[in-house]
């Protein structure tokens, strides 16, 4: 592999092991009230936060909502910068039956079972009556299907499709995501100055009708509405990097980006502070909160993640360009630990929610659990899923010796 390659391979890594780290933290927050939610009650906050401890930090707050804001980002832009590759390489339909068979099929299954197993635990904290059975007339109950951190993988799902059009029906739709690759490499400010406008035509209209804490749930499917025009521009943006080559143009390692990485660290620092200062205004009461400082929060953000994606880019492509095996095996097996890590953190928070420990020492744990759980079975799915297609090879170079 390139160094880029390299990069983006560490970087991979190291994006699910703060994904691991945020749901892992989410119950020791100093914030939260002092009761967990009912399960049964509307707005149904225990599914941002199935499980609430009574220890608390405050630094998992800030860790927190620093990635609540960048981090689903980076990841839309993460996916869409192979779309293009994979598009090429597999044509329209062969690519949109993959996407189907590699993330709505998972999809579906965690959405089936993994995603009311966690949910069990969040139930369990308020039931009067914690058995199986009256979980599942509760669960049955509920106007909607309770999906988790699965909702990531229907939206990736649908930005796929909406490529797939796009490729068949815009006119010289490679060559315009080319220029904007091409774009994006000659200069990275101006790139970034450019995200910035798009992402805030079209989030902030949308946090001013919706705010920005709003879930819709509609059955086994839940979507923030004011971020997914923000989360399909950066799709398209990754598209567009990736378009130009993952060696080359933006994503060089000796490229301005690079060098850079400490200017882009300043502004990532910067960017934050413009999003959590007119948030902290809003959050206790966004409905009569001013406009002036609704309108605050949502340029914020647009900085923060914008400005967070630039700086994630620049330190890995300068400092994370070298092969380490730990890293390897963790972004080989980073998708599979998406789909199940969830369960091991809720379920780790239950279990410690009466042991003797401080919310730095519970927080560990339950990260250092749900890491090595998920991790270790993930990669066992993987060698499984090997051994399936060797199998199915062997039988099939088997059957194409056979005399006639």
């Amino acid at each position: 592999m390139s160094r880029s390659s390299t990069a983006l391979v560490n970087l991979r890594a190291f994006v699910i092991v703060i994904v691991l780290a945020f749901h892992s933290f989410l119950a020791y927050l100093a914030s939260l009230p002092a009761d967990p939610y009912p399960f049964d009650l509307a707005p149904f906050r225990w599914q941002a936060f199935p499980v609430i401890d009574s220890q608390r930090w405050l630094g998992f707050d800030l860790f927190c909502a620093w990635q609540d804001v960048g981090l689903m980002t980076l990841m839309f832009f993460l996916s869409g910068l192979f779309a293009p590759s994979s598009l090429a390489r597999k044509g329209r339909a062969k690519y949109l039956a993959d996407r189907l068979l590699r993330i709505g099929l998972p999809y579906v299954l965690a959405v089936m079972f993994l995603a009311p197993l966690a949910a069990y635990a969040a139930y369990r904290t308020t039931a009067a009556d914690p058995g199986v059975e009256a979980y599942v007339r509760h669960l049955l109950a509920l106007p909607f299907w309770p999906v988790g951190p699965q909702w990531f993988l229907a939206e990736l799902l649908v930005f796929a499709a909406l490529a797939v059009l796009a490729q068949r029906f815009i006119p010289e739709w490679d060559r315009r995501l080319l220029r904007i690759g091409e774009f994006a490499g000659s200069s990275p400010l101006r790139f970034f100055i450019a995200m910035m406008v798009c992402s805030a035509l079209a989030y902030v209209p949308l946090v001013l009708v919706y705010s920005p804490f709003a879930w819709v749930n509609i059955g086994p499917i839940g979507f923030q509405p004011s971020r997914q025009l923000h989360y399909f521009i950066y799709f398209l943006a990754g598209a567009a990097v990736g378009a130009k080559g993952l060696d080359r143009g933006l994503l060089d390692c000796d490229g301005p980006l690079a060098r850079r990485w400490a200017a882009w660290l300043a502004m990532a620092f910067v960017g934050f502070l413009l999003w959590a200062a007119p948030t902290s205004a809003t959050v206790a009461d966004w409905e009569s909160a001013p406009l002036l400082a609704k309108v605050a929060t949502g340029l914020g953000f647009v900085v923060a993640c914008s400005a967070g994606l630039f700086c994630a880019l620049a330190i890995c492509l300068r400092f994370a360009h070298w092969r380490y095996r730990a890293l390897e095996s963790i972004s080989a097996n980073a998708y599979r630990m998406y789909l199940i890590h969830y369960v091991f953190a809720v379920w780790l928070q239950y279990v410690l929610l009466n042991a003797e420990l401080s919310a730095t020492a519970k927080a560990t744990t339950v990260f250092a659990l749900t890491l090595l759980s998920s991790w270790a079975i993930a990669a066992a799915m993987g060698r499984g899923i090997e051994l399936m297609r060797l199998n199915a090879a062997t039988a099939g170079i088997a059957r194409a010796r056979r005399p006639s």
